[in-house]
C-alpha cells in the first residue's frame, strides 16, 4: 500500500483548502501551480483544484487523474508534513481560452505533468528546509 492513494493523504473539504491558500506560499511554472502549508500529520497531503478555465470536462478529469497518479508515484520523495493544493497555471488556462491548444486532452500527457510537479515540489523542499 506504500504507493495508494488513501483518504487521508487527500484534502477532503473547503476549510482545508482555505487553509493551505491562506498561507500563500506558492510555486508555479507553465503548467502548474503548488500552494503550501504545513501540516502536524506527519505525512503529506493534496487537493486537486481544477476549474473551468482549464478546459472542459473530460480534459479537467484527465488532469485531475494525471495529478493524482503523479502524486500516488512520487510521494516518497516529498518532505512530510505539508497539505499540498495543485492547480492548474495561469498560462495552461489562457492558452486552453485562446485555443491554442487544439486537442487539450490529448496534449497533456504524463511525463508533463510529473516533470512539472517534480520541479515544483524540490523548489518546495528547499523552501520548507531553510
Amino acid at each position: 500500500m506504500a504507493n495508494s492513494f488513501q483518504k487521508k493523504c487527500r484534502l477532503l473539504n473547503n476549510s482545508q483548502f482555505r487553509i493551505v491558500l491562506s498561507k500563500r506560499v506558492s510555486a508555479r511554472d507553465d503548467l502548474l501551480v503548488l500552494y503550501v502549508s504545513k501540516n502536524d500529520l506527519g505525512f503529506t497531503r493534496i487537493g486537486i483544484s481544477i476549474g473551468r478555465a482549464s478546459g472542459k470536462a473530460v480534459v479537467r478529469n484527465r488532469l485531475k487523474r494525471l495529478i493524482r497518479e503523479t502524486f500516488r508515484q512520487n510521494k516518497q520523495r516529498l518532505l512530510p508534513g505539508f497539505d499540498i493544493v495543485i492547480s492548474m497555471s495561469p498560462k495552461w488556462n489562457s492558452q486552453i481560452r485562446l485555443n491554442r491548444i487544439k486537442k487539450p486532452q490529448s496534449s497533456i500527457k504524463y511525463v508533463d505533468i510529473r516533470d512539472s510537479f517534480l520541479k515544483l515540489a524540490a523548489q518546495m523542499n528547499l523552501r520548507a528546509g531553510q
